[in-house]
């Protein structure tokens, strides 16, 4: 009987344990033999936008003839240049990549159909590096003027970046502890319980995400949004 009972305690232990982990709470609350403690998590955001933009624009030419197609894509590099100046960009704001040459002679795995009418394939790519995002995004739209001059996109793509995280972090923090000094406020006054001298705390990870899609690639959207969740565990005093 006295083993049966033992079972039976040490089942509705069990089910207890795990019922519990179905609620997770706000804070959570531990006690020691010398003192009392409440784990709260602050929460922190702020809207930023980007400051630096990258944009990087591939673009391709092929031929039989080599000297034809250098020429060929000399001229196209000038006027994508004339296209960004045109844009607002400055030229140290404009870097021209070398240029990559593909002889599909050289590839044992050729198709020699298209060897025959397209020997050779020349790529380049021009970067623009600004903080000027907004008028990244509006020359892009703009891009199709070079298309219908012949100008052939292999890959275009800007990245916008915010670089100035260190200069929101402190303001942030102090606002993700206020926020966590609010949740052990509440635990406080509900438990009839006074909140303490702060034991120890954890600043959380920063990240950064889009604004406003939580699905789309931070890294291309121009609106972002800075994200902190601060621990921090408050001694309790009666």
């Amino acid at each position: 009987m006295e083993k049966s009972n033992k079972v039976l305690a040490a089942l509705l232990i069990a089910g207890g344990l795990a019922v519990g982990g179905f609620f997770p709470g706000y804070y959570y609350y531990k006690t020691h033999a010398d003192f009392r403690s409440v784990t709260v998590k602050g929460l922190a955001e702020k809207d930023v936008v980007a400051d630096m933009g990258l944009w990087n624009i591939q673009f391709t030419v092929n031929g039989n003839d080599l000297n034809a197609v250098q020429k060929q894509i000399g001229a196209q590099a000038h006027e994508i240049v004339q296209f960004l100046q045109k844009q607002g960009f400055g030229d140290e704001e404009i870097h021209i990549g070398r240029i990559e040459t593909n002889d599909l002679f050289a590839n044992p795995y050729r198709d020699n159909a298209a060897a025959e009418t397209s020997r050779f394939i020349l790529t380049q790519t021009i970067t623009v590096r600004s903080p000027k995002v907004y008028q990244i995004a509006g020359a892009m739209s703009l891009s199709n003027e070079l298309i219908a001059k012949g100008i052939v996109f292999s890959n275009q793509s800007a990245n916008y970046f915010f670089t100035k995280l260190n200069d929101i972090k402190p303001e942030m923090l102090k606002s993700a502890t206020e926020n966590a000094k609010e949740a052990a406020l509440e635990f406080a006054r509900n438990s009839g319980s006074k909140v303490g001298k702060i034991n120890k705390a954890n600043q959380g990870v920063f990240s950064i995400q889009s604004r406003d899609d939580a699905n789309a690639y931070e890294a291309m959207q121009i609106e972002k949004r800075v994200r902190v969740v601060s621990t921090v565990e408050y001694l309790l005093e009666d």
